[in-house]
């Protein structure tokens, strides 16, 4: 299926490894000028020539923290047009309720909620001005059941919901379309590297902690394992395409069926 995503400008915040990377690996596959962001610079020369040299697509990049305000207006400055806003950028822990301090809570909400909600108000003159955009958040299954052991977390995927549904009523009877993608568990690098710890630590193979996780963690997964990035990007390179202009300000879930919904 062509996506119709040539000539199409895309920003993916966070996008040098995991979901993000996927994601600007799949839109680039598609013809879409794709913005790589990490915080290093060796990060992103690294993800742009890997991308460059499996899609022969337009890869551009850009080193920065994008949940620093400064970072986030220069590469609007230096990246105009963008056209596709792909909110990826998250951080996560596990931590007890009550080990949890203020500064925690103040972190969370910057990194995971504010640099979307930042980055779309840079973006979206631009998206009025042409009469079409997309504006993506990466939530997650969290942001519907929040998992005890990092509350503060979960309560970050739910502000994105009411972000994005909030400014997809904003921009109603226009081109642009905003919307959240709700992935489940999923096989990124921070999640990977953590099982593969807790795999060692315990003296057993990934494949066993990972029946372990969905037998008590996540027991009600249809799919009984981690998703793949590649099969959360999928998703999210539809609903940035022109194909998907029916569908906006809605909660998408690539979940596994962990959440116990029938919608």
């Amino acid at each position: 299926m062509d996506l119709q995503l040539k000539g199409r400008l895309a920003l993916v915040s966070g996008s040098t490894a995991g979901i993000g990377y996927a994601i600007a690996h799949l839109l680039a596959q598609e013809g879409a000028s794709v913005i790589v962001n990490g915080r290093t610079q060796a990060g992103v020369d690294a993800a742009m020539e890997r991308i460059r040299t499996e899609t022969h697509g337009t890869v551009l990049g850009f080193a920065g923290d994008l949940s620093q305000a400064e970072a986030a207006q220069e590469v609007v400055r230096r990246h105009q047009g963008i056209s596709i806003l792909v909110n990826n950028l998250g951080i996560f822990e596990a931590k007890a309720f009550e080990d949890i301090p203020d500064d925690d809570w103040l972190r969370f909400f910057d990194v995971n909620v504010l640099s979307g909600v930042r980055l779309a108000r840079l973006v979206l003159p631009a998206m009025k001005q042409a009469n079409w955009g997309r504006i993506i958040f990466i939530s997650s299954e969290s942001a519907v059941q929040i998992p005890t052991e990092m509350i503060h977390y979960g309560m970050t995927k739910t502000a994105q919901l009411a972000v994005s549904r909030g400014l997809a009523e904003a921009v109603a009877g226009t081109g642009i379309t905003v919307n959240s993608i709700l992935p489940g568990p999923t096989r990124s690098r921070g999640v990977g590297d953590f099982v593969e710890g807790m795999a060692r630590s315990a003296d057993k193979s990934f494949e066993q902690v990972e029946a372990e996780f969905f037998d008590h963690v996540r027991p009600t997964s249809l799919i009984k394992r981690f998703a793949s990035p590649q099969e959360v990007a999928s998703l999210v390179a539809y609903v940035a395409s022109p194909l998907s202009s029916a569908t906006t300000g809605a909660a998408l879930r690539v979940d596994g069926g962990v959440v116990k919904s029938a919608f």
